[in-house]
């Protein structure tokens, strides 16, 4: 037959010390801390990309609502989409590597738009048009 035999707790080996306990604490405040700092990280790197979206898709629509080619006029225009400042500079292309004494049915614009969010953040793009030439 068996017999039950009562336990004996033993003195100082009963839960944790103390210095167990606090490197413990310590090992979770570094991951804390951790984590923290990533999360931050990741946030502002949302904002940045969010940022960058919306100028992005600013200068996409100020680019769709140009004018006809034939209707694209050299000079400035300005305005203001959702908080988002642009600006569109239409010139005309300097070519040096075309010959003058050719006539083309074409004349190239540089198209030169800017977008610039609140913050400061600007993203431009540059383009080249082609005009039809009015016939004499």
């Amino acid at each position: 037959m068996f017999r039950l035999m009562p336990l004996k707790p033993h003195r100082g080996r009963a839960g944790f010390t103390l210095i167990e306990a606090l490197v413990a604490l310590v090992v979770v405040a570094v991951m804390l801390t951790t984590i923290g700092s990533m999360m931050t990280a990741n946030i502002r790197g949302m904002q940045v990309v969010e940022q960058h979206l919306g100028l992005v898709e600013t200068t996409r629509a100020v680019e769709t609502a140009l004018p006809d080619r034939n209707a694209l006029e050299p000079g400035t225009v300005t305005g203001d989409i959702a908080g988002y400042r642009w600006r569109v500079d239409v010139s005309p292309f300097a070519d040096e590597s075309a010959p003058p004494h050719l006539p083309t049915p074409w004349i190239p614009q540089s198209v030169l738009i800017t977008v610039q969010a609140r913050a400061g953040q600007m993203y431009r793009i540059s383009t080249v048009r082609l005009r039809q030439r009015l016939s004499k």
